[in-house]
């Protein structure tokens, strides 16, 4: 990146924390920072992000950055916080050396965070990952990361978990049809808690924006299951109940 160009404005950066679900574990897509500086070869993980254009507001270059990141447009996007400490680019010497690297200027920059979620059935995921140094990464397995990104990871999460309880925000990680386990599954992966399948169900079924459909599993060794769908139109019709499943 020419960091003399004109239209990129150094001073304030987006960067995004990208959350998957995949029916196990919640995962998050990061970049691998693989560079040789100085003789000095460096490894680690990195939020995807960039700076933000002149002629652009924070909300399009996250987009572009999502965009750029998995081929993907209109997914969930919601910013969370911003960032702009001072000791943000001199905790870690690589971090300096990766700036030196990239011939970024050595300045604090003040980002603004996101985070999306989406929707990764197995037999899509291959597709979301365009650039070859992204992979996906279970959140559980994440201790470090480049610069400060891990507590954005960490803040990320918190607010995750906070919106799930009240907004229907859950439904973005699953596909447009699934059943009830999963539906759970996905509660429990997040929250970091296991639920009381009785309660969680009877919930559910006080909710009028979570659809039976008449289509069931095929192909799995079990009683195949009833699969639901989320209701915009009538939720936002309704609005009354709680997403805190774990009470």
């Amino acid at each position: 990146m020419d960091y003399n160009n004109n239209s990129l404005n150094y001073h304030v950066s987006v960067d995004c924390v990208v959350f998957g679900f995949d029916f196990g574990k919640l995962n998050v897509l990061l970049l691998d920072r693989n560079f040789t500086f100085e003789g000095v070869e460096y490894n680690d993980l990195k939020l995807p992000g960039d700076l933000v254009r002149k002629d652009e507001d924070l909300d399009t270059a996250a987009s572009r950055v999502l965009k750029e990141l998995t081929g993907l447009e209109n997914i969930y996007l919601k910013q969370f916080a911003a960032i702009g400490t001072p000791n943000r680019l001199n905790r870690v010497e690589r971090d300096m050396e990766w700036l030196r690297h990239i011939g970024h200027p050595e300045e604090v920059v003040v980002t603004v965070a996101y985070y999306s979620l989406i929707n990764i059935d197995q037999d899509k995921i291959d597709k979301f990952c365009l650039q070859e140094n992204t992979k996906w990464h279970p959140v559980s397995e994440i201790t470090e990361l480049a610069f400060d990104h891990k507590e954005i990871l960490d803040d990320a999460l918190a607010t995750l978990r906070s919106e799930l309880r009240s907004n229907p925000i859950g439904f973005e990680l699953l596909p447009s049809k699934f059943t009830l386990s999963q539906l759970q599954k996905l509660y429990e992966v997040i929250i970091g808690t296991d639920l009381d399948k009785r309660n969680f169900r009877k919930k559910v079924t006080n909710m009028p924006y979570v659809v039976p459909i008449n289509e069931k599993e095929k192909g799995v060794s079990h009683k195949p299951a009833r699969y639901f769908i989320f209701s915009k139109k009538v939720y936002e019709k309704t609005r009354k109940n709680s997403f805190d499943f774990s009470v």
